[in-house]
């Protein structure tokens, strides 16, 4: 229990070091070269050899680790997690400050992903992401990441005396309610560029230097752990930041491996996944298509590996909710911290099928991990992952897995401390194994 409270408290410091997906990316980035893994360009010759570590980033964003086998790769495949970098929430526009009533600066934003609006009012609110500042060469600004850690903003309700619907489903219109306030009007100052002043004092550059900005509002406070015996974890973003911590930790433990195992962070699944660093684009055929060539391999042996490999798209599941049972299903009803959820869909939103969670099972069963089922209602639209997404672009056996959640897509999600750590075991048991 202690270690997995450990590991739990792992993941709430990962998460809070990891406000969007560049930081995510910095965060795991840093794991890897304490473990050892050296860095690879896309703009560069690879040199890779067998028992090799190895990473590479896509625009800040997406990052694929990966730990070359001991087998030749058309033998015994790719062993594959695919997970994602990015959460629903708020992105800062352009120029964004709005002043109002003559005394308030509030933030222009617009809505990423789906996020649950009612749970971003009347909290903390911090600004991260990563800004673009002038450079010698125009192909290459200087990016640096942005991380104001401490509040300032916040959404404010508008109280019930003057919105008696506010408990009877109201519903935030997205330009007009959920727009942050940042500041008064300092009537000493000039009243523009409240926003540049600010990034500008964070990173200690000129205002002038700043070109650009990519910056989301995140929840200011930190993580914990909650219940009467502190089993569940409460955090933003453990949606997809838990699959990416487990991920990347059991890829980092792995030795001596017969299989090439990697690991496959993605970014924009929120909003579809189709960018140049999402898993709709050819980002993850492309590094293992170079991995066999770095190997001496060519076309032959790569769709030799493919048909090999296996891929575990790991993500947020849905758990039953205490109050509102009724949504789920009538029979798959999976519960927290009662094992890692196997999820499928007869419209194919999920890649699972018999053959793939069959060998997922077994894979639990090695490892002492329980598993659960889920599958929408039948009269309900569910979600999608980066699974169904991945496998058409790479012809790989695929499963969809995840954590059993609540609040997906809160501001503050829960999930279990047992299902964390079983998700850590799996992916060990794919690697190792």
């Amino acid at each position: 229990m202690k270690q997995t409270r450990e590991f739990a408290q792992q993941l709430i410091d990962f998460c809070y070091a990891s406000p969007t997906a560049f930081h995510a990316v910095a965060s795991t980035r840093e794991i890897l070269e304490q473990s050892k893994f050296v860095q690879l360009h896309e703009n560069e010759s690879w040199k890779i050899k067998s028992g090799g570590r190895y990473y590479l980033m896509r625009h800040d964003s997406a990052l694929i680790a990966f730990v070359v086998g001991s087998a030749p790769i058309s033998e015994q495949g790719f062993k594959i997690v695919g997970a994602h970098t990015d959460s629903p929430g708020f992105r800062i526009k352009p120029a964004p400050e709005m002043l109002t009533e003559g005394a308030y600066v509030k933030l222009n934003t617009e809505v990423y992903g789906g996020p649950i609006l009612s749970t971003w009012f009347d909290r903390p609110l911090a600004v991260a992401g990563r800004v673009a500042l002038k450079s010698k060469n125009p192909m290459q600004p200087q990016i640096r990441l942005l991380n104001i850690r401490r509040p300032v903003c916040i959404i404010p309700n508008i109280a019930i005396h003057m919105n008696p619907d506010a408990n009877n489903g109201f519903t935030p219109n997205k330009q007009v309610d959920t727009l942050p306030l940042l500041s008064t009007i300092n009537q000493k100052l000039e009243e523009k560029n409240y926003l540049s002043k600010l990034i500008a004092s964070e990173l200690r550059i000129k205002e002038t230097d700043i070109l650009d900005f990519d910056l989301f509002l995140y929840e200011y406070e930190k993580g914990c752990l909650i219940g009467s015996n502190e089993e569940f974890i409460s955090s933003s973003r453990i949606d997809d930041l838990s699959s990416v911590h487990a991920g990347i930790s059991a890829l980092c433990k792995v030795t001596r491996p017969k299989a090439t195992c990697v690991m496959a962070c993605f970014d924009h699944e929120e909003v579809g996944s189709s960018t140049m660093q999402g898993a709709d684009s050819q980002l993850l055929a492309e590094v293992l298509d170079r991995i066999v060539i770095g190997m001496k391999g060519g076309r032959e042996e790569y769709f030799r590996a493919l048909a090999n490999s296996y891929i575990i798209s790991a993500d947020g599941a849905h758990a039953v909710h205490p109050n509102k049972g009724e949504k789920a299903d009538p029979t798959s009803r999976p519960l927290v911290n009662r094992g890692l959820v196997i999820k499928l869909s007869a419209n194919r939103s999920y890649t699972t099928d018999a053959a793939t969670a069959a060998t997922f099972i077994q894979l639990c069963e090695k490892a002492g991990v329980k598993t659960q089922r889920f599958v929408n209602r039948s009269d309900m639209r569910g979600g999608s992952t980066i699974g169904p997404i991945s496998s058409t672009h790479v012809s790989i056996r695929s499963v969809d897995i995840g954590l059993p959640m609540l609040a997906m897509h809160s501001i503050r999600e829960l999930c279990g401390i047992e299902d964390h750590s079983a998700m850590l075991k799996v992916i060990q048991e794919l690697y190792q194994g």
